[in-house]
């Protein structure tokens, strides 16, 4: 499945360099780059298989200077890309070359900390990692934590809506979100939702978060923090067999036990890790388990007796549960570490993203296993076993001539195998460029066409991360929809 890269709008270009004096005037100081080698650090995202040098990097640091770039690039006619911290693994941060890249690195301020409330307003570029760190003194923590939580900035997890370990009992990104502050294409600044656990009217925290920053540019969040639990333990489990560990998971969620994390791993992925972070994790299995309870202590000490009778029940060949805070911690980085891990041991992987319900998860493997022979290209798995959201690591050589050729095939043949199984394309990494094209294997044309109107109702023109999502491009005309000075144009209602 060879990723079609846009063309450049030749007019556009032509008029690079005014459009850089004007940029240069709405943004002051080094908040434009236009040096071809300093811009190849923005080049490409976590997919680096993918690469493309802006036309022009723009690094605001106000709501007010986003609102003016956009303003400008909208009445110009110019695409721009929003960026955090650059590290999606889908290509949604993929720049184009006749298009402005606004970087968000400079909104890195917590700008509110309120414990009565029990949220925390932050600027997007703020990492995942610092929300939890800011009110870890007071026993508070930001339940979503994606793998690269040490990197990824909050607003890039609210456009690919982020998971991480414990998103089973405390929910992804756009359960924790309460509130925002977007502009629109067009330079408009909406504040929507706020420090209520509700708010009444449509549900637009829903509908931007996970949006791929196709609809607008976040420049404020408000995020809910927890408390941290009273106790908290791990269990590692090991099985002689992968749907052994597959089965061990539906019993323990339909015994009623809902973990605070469950996590899989099979053998090459537990090697990796083992090799990496030396976590203590048995090497004769052919899958682990990890399964972490927390609540009051007398809870905890229920359920992992309660989880361990229905491992051994399942097959389980290796039964051992965290004795302290520093070896839950320790089971947990090298699970966090496995796509690092697995960098080690081959030249280039591609990481996929695809969800499927929980009880597929044995004919899942053993799908990817006859596609990894098919394709003669190594596999590791590691996933999100409570939610059944899948992460197979494609190992392949990219100076091995039509070995990502191969690798890109096969990721696309897994994401088939999720949809026939009957899940999804992705589950916290995103569409972006590397599942657009798959994206008619999942929805009908008339699917595709009303998301497309929802696109047409924030952003028109398309000039958001145009190519993003939709494998067919379409303007709101073809849609139906009528557009006047840049806006939808509706019809009016009759009344009766």
């Amino acid at each position: 499945m060879a990723i079609r890269m846009p063309a450049g709008d030749a007019e556009v270009l032509a008029r690079r360099s005014g459009i850089v004096a004007a940029l240069r005037g709405l943004v002051s100081g080094e908040g434009v780059i236009d040096d071809e080698a300093e811009m190849r650090a923005y080049e490409s995202d976590g997919l680096t298989a993918y690469r493309q040098t802006p036309m022009v990097v723009v690094l605001p640091d106000t709501t007010a200077q986003v609102s003016r770039v956009l303003s400008y690039c909208a009445a110009e006619g110019i695409k721009v890309v929003p960026r955090g911290a650059g590290t999606s693994l889908s290509g949604g941060a993929l720049p184009l070359v006749d298009g402005v890249l606004l970087g968000l690195g400079k909104f890195k301020r917590i700008r509110d900390i309120d414990f009565d409330n029990r949220v925390v307003v932050a600027e997007p570029g703020v990492t995942n990692l610092a929300i939890s760190q800011a009110v870890a003194h007071a026993g508070f923590y930001y339940a979503p934590d994606p793998s690269s939580q040490i990197a990824c900035s909050i607003g890039g997890n609210i456009a690919e809506n982020s998971g991480g370990v414990h998103c089973l009992k405390y929910g992804v990104t756009t359960n924790n979100v309460l509130g925002c502050e977007i502009v629109l294409m067009g330079g408009e600044i909406l504040r929507i939702g706020g420090k209520a656990m509700e708010n009444p009217g449509y549900d637009l925290m829903g509908v931007i978060t996970g949006a791929e920053g196709m609809l607008g540019v976040v420049t404020e969040v408000t995020l809910r923090i927890l408390r941290q639990p009273e106790s908290a333990r791990a269990v590692l489990l090991g099985f002689a067999d992968i749907a052994a560990a597959g089965a061990c998971v539906g019993e323990v969620i339909a015994a009623g036990i809902i973990p605070g994390g469950m996590e899989m791993m099979d053998r090459p992925a537990i090697r990796a890790a083992e090799d990496f972070v030396h976590a203590g994790y048995p090497l004769d299995v052919e899958a682990l388990l990890i399964i972490e309870l927390d609540g009051p202590m007398v809870e905890v000490d229920e359920l992992i007796g309660r989880v361990e009778t229905i491992a051994r029940s399942c097959g389980a060949t290796t039964c051992r549960t965290s004795a302290s805070p520093a070896e839950r911690e320790l089971f947990w980085a090298g699970r966090k570490a496995a796509f690092a891990a697995v960098g080690r041991i081959s030249p280039d992987y591609l990481c996929m993203d695809g969800t499927i319900p929980r009880r597929a998860l044995p004919a899942a493997l053993a799908r990817i296993s006859a596609l990894s022979q098919k394709y003669q290209l190594g596999v590791a798995n590691v996933f999100h076993a409570g939610d059944g959201n899948l992460h197979p690591l494609i190992l392949y050589d990219a100076n091995q001539a039509g070995e990502l050729d191969r690798a890109e095939a096969f990721g696309a043949d897994i994401l088939r195998v999720c949809v026939e199984l009957g899940g999804v394309l992705t589950g916290e990494h995103g569409v972006g460029i590397e599942k657009r094209d798959l994206m008619g294997e999942m929805f009908t044309e008339i699917d595709l066409k009303q998301q497309q109107r929802l696109k047409c109702a924030f952003d028109a023109r398309g000039l958001l991360n145009p190519g993003k999502v939709f494998p067919t491009l379409r303007c709101c005309a073809e849609l139906g929809l009528h557009v006047q000075g840049g806006k939808l144009a509706f019809p009016d209602i009759p009344r009766f």
